[in-house]
């Protein structure tokens, strides 16, 4: 069965894990129903630890794991772990802080579902972590170049790929767009036929 949590219930579980953590959890939220711990970044393996060993919290299972890019920081990644308890019936957010050059402990041996998480969030944030048994890219292909989920990573990325029929073999190209196309938006039926008019259709006449 599935139930709400009180916002009381759960400020008293976030007092709870910033007391019992000695330092390792900062501070806590609760925002739309839901509990977010702050930790520190070096610390993080030590806050997990406790969340999922002592019966207080009993968070077994570590549900997710994502950046979050924030360029206009020192700081500019996020680190968010979802926690879940089953025997609690309750979730958790935790968050941690980073930057482009200070990699984050690996948390594979507090949750070892962790390894390919963190390899998502190394491959599309550049996030490091370290004491990873295999931090390599996951999801982009071997020669990828850049991080795509940064925020000032390109839309069209840096280089296309596709099958050179001559050489037999992919190739990576500059990426190469050979027209701009200009949209407007105002009517996908713009000039059609009928008594009927629809909005946009005044510039048919333009």
């Amino acid at each position: 069965m599935i139930y709400a949590v009180s916002d009381e219930d759960l400020t008293a579980l976030g007092e709870r894990a910033v007391a019992d953590s000695a330092g390792a959890i900062g501070r806590f939220e609760v925002a739309y129903g839901e509990l977010n711990l702050y930790a520190h970044a070096n610390r993080i393996v030590e806050a997990l630890t406790l969340l999922r060993d002592s019966p207080a919290f009993r968070f077994n299972q570590l549900i997710d794991l994502c950046g979050v890019d924030y360029p206009e920081r020192a700081k500019r990644f996020d680190v968010v772990y979802h926690l879940l308890s089953l025997s609690k019936n309750r979730r958790v957010r935790v968050k941690i802080e980073t930057d482009e050059d200070t990699p984050v402990a690996t948390i594979i041996g507090v949750y070892p579902c962790a390894e390919w998480f963190e390899r998502e969030a190394f491959d599309m944030y550049g996030v490091s972590f370290s004491n990873h048994p295999d931090l390599r890219r996951l999801l982009t292909d071997y020669g990828f170049q850049g991080y795509p989920l940064r925020k000032d990573f390109p839309m069209t990325g840096y280089v296309e790929v596709r099958y050179d029929d001559e050489q037999k073999r992919v190739v990576y190209e500059p990426v190469k767009i050979a027209e701009f196309r200009a949209f407007d938006f105002l009517s996908p039926w713009e000039g059609a036929q009928g008594t009927y008019v629809l909005p946009g259709d005044e510039k048919k006449g333009a």
